[in-house]
């Protein structure tokens, strides 16, 4: 069966049982194309188009899926057809995916090793464009309490304020915290930027009696650890 139908297509000329709902309900969700996919969320076209070639034209002006998880309600409705509700209807569904993936990632998630932070982190950060600064809220057992992105822009010492992810950390009763961040051009390599932003935050641990276990770089499928590299 047809899992990708041309953009141009009006829906009332696909046959009934070849129509994206329709699929879906006799064959199931991951039967579908991604194009299939959003033109059930938009739900509807425009007067000039169907929803099919509106759904094929996000696809394109996104280049891949995977720019859908951080894009904005303005970048959505830059693309011409997607008013502000349709907009919302997307988002909508890319935050429940994202939080059903989320949910069972953070189910009880113990990190062992630089490794296993990194593989908690990799999925969401490594595609960003911007850099992302996150922070992990672990309890004595080295379980995940909580994930919190504390800032977002080029790493700078005088950005990355210790108070902030301190009295974060008090808050959530963590014992220990791992810090994260991603290079959006892909290369893990730490500038000085990031060394010494980590030691800053690694004397600050030790005073609040929280200690920093590491700080992990992400790049493209691949990290860094500036604790193995001796820099904490």
């Amino acid at each position: 069966m047809n899992t990708k139908l041309p953009p141009s297509l009006m829906i009332r000329d696909v046959h009934v049982s070849d129509r994206p709902r329709e699929r879906l309900v006799r064959q199931g969700a991951s039967s579908l194309s991604n194009q299939e996919l959003i033109a059930i969320l938009l739900r509807t076209g425009t007067k000039q188009e169907s929803v099919l070639h509106l759904a094929n034209r996000v696809l394109n002006y996104f280049e891949q899926i995977q720019e859908l998880k951080n894009a904005s309600i303005e970048e959505i409705t830059a693309v011409k057809g997607i008013g502000q509700a349709k907009a919302v209807q997307l988002l909508a569904a890319v935050e429940l995916g994202k939080r059903l993936s989320q949910q069972k990632t953070d189910d009880k998630f113990t990190i062992r090793s630089p490794k296993d932070a990194a593989t908690y982190l990799m999925q969401d950060m490594t595609s960003l464009n911007q850099e992302h600064f996150v922070t992990l809220f672990l309890n004595v057992k080295n379980q995940i309490l909580h994930k919190q992105t504390i800032f977002i822009g080029s790493l700078n010492a005088s950005i990355v304020h210790p108070r902030e992810i301190f009295r974060e950390a008090v808050k959530r009763s963590a014992a220990s915290i791992i810090c994260a961040h991603n290079h959006p051009s892909g290369n893990p390599s730490p500038s000085t930027e990031d060394i010494d932003v980590t030691k800053r935050l690694y004397e600050a641990g030790l005073l609040m009696g929280i200690e920093l276990l590491d700080h992990v770089i992400i790049g493209d499928h691949q990290f860094i650890s500036l604790k193995e590299k001796g820099y904490m």
